[in-house]
């Protein structure tokens, strides 16, 4: 084959990968037409929420844990220090839901290199219920959110999880967060999960207690820098499967700055590496850039303009993403387009900074993604 043929071949397998995997997440994310019911017998659970800080919409947010359509929960705060500024918040919500069985329990205990799974332990055992969701503070929760994750339990499922799905960008780079997050990330996790791939998610996990207490605890997801890439491995080891609920839940993200923005996606790809390196390394030819560029290189080869072919590739591939934020309700404006473009541009940079340093910054605190484990027991 021609360089032309392998390009038109190369770049025609990316934007068919592209159209696939929009359309598979598509049918598992498209809008519910009702809330899901509670059945009188279900099951009761305790929701864990560790807060650090204060968050765009936090009120809104916890708020949002007094709302839900179940009838029987208990909902757990947790923070790691008694003046952290979440607290007022939490107590706030509390006496104004007397109703609800809550409670904010304070205590930095530290079992595992993770502050935000040390912050979790303690409401893990201090739950009352076989059932517990483990859920960050800026998950906004629809009235179903419990329900919708028990709907997603199978015989072999070990956690269900649900990827961030951006909402309420007040910034241009808030909407390049809604890019990654949405169309792109979790387009991707339910791709993976659809091939056999599924992946857990920390920002909500769902678990059977027993699942874990009897492999070591809530401790066991210290075992990697990230809870959810240690809870993904447990699980696979025994032959148990990580399921991602249908449509997700937002995270609503008002005002962000390109570099905490950039700095997030840093992060969260160097864990992605150090955790599941053959699982990332594809990542690179997951940008349009190369895509759109092996068509215009290989449509000499079919007698097409190359222009043309470049410009068919891009209108296929973003029409994908944006038939995806359509049906799935999530969000779409006339901002996004130029968002998914400077997404796809930085995605090269990001791939490299992922492979060139172990270091990052997680609400102040410095982290490493070093499997060093002389290091990890210094930071326990």
């Amino acid at each position: 084959m021609t360089i032309s043929q392998c390009a038109a071949a190369f770049g025609a397998a990316m934007v068919s990968a592209q159209a696939i995997s929009a359309t598979v997440a598509a049918f598992r994310c498209r809008r519910p037409k009702n809330a899901l019911p509670a059945h009188e017998d279900a099951p009761p659970v305790s929701i864990v929420r560790p807060l650090c800080g204060i968050d765009p919409f936090l009120a809104e947010t916890l708020a949002s844990t007094f709302a839900l359509d179940y009838p029987a929960y208990e909902i757990i705060f947790c923070l790691a220090h008694a003046d952290d500024p979440a607290a007022a918040v939490a107590r706030r919500l509390m006496a104004a839901h007397p109703d609800a069985p809550s409670r904010l329990l304070i205590g930095d205990d530290r079992p595992s290199a993770n502050p935000k799974l040390n912050n979790c332990a303690k409401g893990w055992k201090a739950a009352a219920y076989e059932w517990i969701i483990l859920a960050d503070a800026n998950v906004m929760m629809p009235k179903d959110y419990i329900q919708r994750l028990m709907a997603r339990w199978r015989r072999n499922t070990g956690v269900v999880c649900a990827p961030p799905i951006g909402s309420a960008p007040a910034t241009f780079a808030a909407e390049i967060e809604c890019a990654f997050l949405n169309t792109y990330q979790a387009r991707w996790q339910y791709m993976g999960e659809a091939l056999g791939f599924g992946f857990a998610q920390g920002k909500t996990m769902l678990w059977r207690r027993d699942i874990l207490d009897q492999r070591g605890g809530i401790e066991a997801l210290g075992a990697e820098i990230a809870e959810d890439a240690a809870a993904t491995k447990l699980l696979h080891r025994v032959g148990l499967a990580a399921h991602a609920v249908d449509g997700s839940f937002e995270q609503p993200l008002g005002i962000r700055k390109w570099r905490e923005v950039w700095m997030r996606q840093v992060r969260w790809a160097r864990l992605r590496r150090a955790t599941f390196p053959l699982h990332f390394a594809p990542e690179l030819l997951t940008t349009s850039i190369f895509a759109v560029a092996a068509c215009f290189i290989g449509a000499p080869a079919l007698d097409w303009s190359p222009w043309l072919a470049a410009l068919g590739a891009a209108l296929i591939w973003y029409g994908a993403e944006a038939m995806l934020a359509f049906v799935a309700g999530w969000r779409l404006s006339f901002a996004s387009p130029l968002a998914w473009i400077v997404r796809d541009l930085t995605l090269p940079a990001l791939f490299v900074q992922a492979w060139t340093s172990n270091e990052f910054t997680w609400r102040g605190n410095e982290m490493t993604v070093a499997e060093d484990d002389e290091a990890m027991g210094a930071a326990r």
